[in-house]
């Protein structure tokens, strides 16, 4: 399967499983304790709109547009909570800044080399599963990030 072809379908998964992961905001966030928040909830739902993979700084422009009073803290505290509560993940390439993607199904990013914009890419299940590297004695492989970059 080409590069390509693969970013495509990640996006029509991605876009199923919206309307399933906004279920499960309320459930993460009473589970983890915390109180609903409007400014939680407005950072969650930029995240859930365009999952294009934004930076803190990116989401914080995009919430300040429509929720003026939003500081860059604040934004920063809520994408700390929903790393926590499970409902977003740390996308971490090179040296970048930290990125933040709401696809919470088994992927990698492919970063294009040209524009800088990071696109989701199906694993197959297999994939993970099969022993890649060869590991000193007793270690165990807890988690895996896949990046690619290309044109």
């Amino acid at each position: 399967m080409k590069i390509k072809d693969s970013i495509h379908e990640s996006k029509q998964v991605a876009a199923a499983d919206v309307a399933g992961e906004r279920d499960s905001y309320a459930e993460a966030i009473s589970q983890s304790g915390l109180r609903f928040t409007p400014q939680r909830r407005h950072v969650y739902d930029l995240l859930m709109g365009e999952q294009n993979h934004p930076t803190a700084t990116e989401v914080f422009l995009r919430a300040k547009s429509t929720m003026p009073h939003i500081s860059l803290a604040t934004v920063y505290n809520c994408l700390e909570t929903l790393v926590d509560c499970g409902l977003v993940r740390q996308v971490h390439i090179d040296r970048e800044p930290t990125r933040y993607c709401a696809n919470l199904a088994r992927h990698g990013h492919f970063v294009c080399s040209g524009c800088g914009r990071v696109h989701d890419v199906r694993c197959d299940e297999d994939a993970g599963s099969r022993p890649m590297w060869k590991l000193p004695r007793g270690f165990t492989v807890t988690s895996v990030e896949i990046n690619l970059r290309g044109l």
